[in-house]
């Protein structure tokens, strides 16, 4: 009879090192500007409303800019290596696409209904498919409203497509709402199928 130690050899590698560790490392920056970027707006608010300051990060405008540019570079570079990863190893067709619009409705649909599986680790539902592909691309509207707002003068054309300055703002936080929205969806599914954080750490 085999080990467990050989059993445990012999379980396919779900998720690669460089996954693992682009992983990680995108969701320490994206934390670290949410909360930055909560103390950068309650400086300047857009909507009557302020972020209570215990749920901010860098103590004052300055310390938040100087956490916010630096998340954003380890953001920025992080995730273009996450991506190419992806694209080169072919994995990003292999495991998002195709994205079909029914099938979406059919595995939503399930999910309410508390009948969609998590049986298979290394396949990912319509679903996980849509949210995976939404958030990569709500990134990518971030970090283009974000240059918008910050290199307003140097970057004409990013600033004239988010429609002027203030709309860039606009176009940014609601980004960021959506991404706040995704992370809290992402730990409550974590927590109901929780060997999927488990995967993230070892890989298996």
């Amino acid at each position: 009879m085999a080990s467990p130690a050989l059993n445990t050899l012999k379980k396919p590698v779900v998720h690669p090192v460089w996954l693992r560790i682009t992983h990680w490392l995108n969701a320490l920056a994206v934390i670290i500007m949410i909360l930055s970027g909560w103390r950068i707006y309650n400086a300047s608010p857009i909507f009557p409303f302020r972020i209570p300051s215990e749920w901010t990060l860098g103590g004052w405008l300055g310390g938040a800019l100087q956490w916010h540019f630096a998340a954003m570079w380890l953001l920025v570079f992080n995730g273009l290596l996450y991506l190419a990863m992806n694209t080169g190893s072919g994995r990003l067709w292999k495991k998002f696409l195709p994205l079909r619009p029914r099938e979406v409705i059919q595995d939503m649909l399930k999910a309410l209904r508390g009948k969609l599986q998590h049986d298979s680790l290394d396949h990912y539902n319509a679903v996980q498919k849509l949210a995976y592909v939404s958030v990569i691309l709500d990134l990518i509207l971030l970090v283009v409203s974000g240059l918008a707002i910050w290199k307003s003068v140097q970057f004409p054309v990013l600033r004239d497509l988010m429609g002027g300055f203030d709309n860039a703002r606009i176009v940014h936080f609601f980004a960021m709402a959506f991404l706040v929205v995704f992370i809290v969806v992402h730990v409550i599914m974590v927590a109901l199928v929780p060997r999927t954080l488990l995967a993230m750490l070892r890989g298996r």
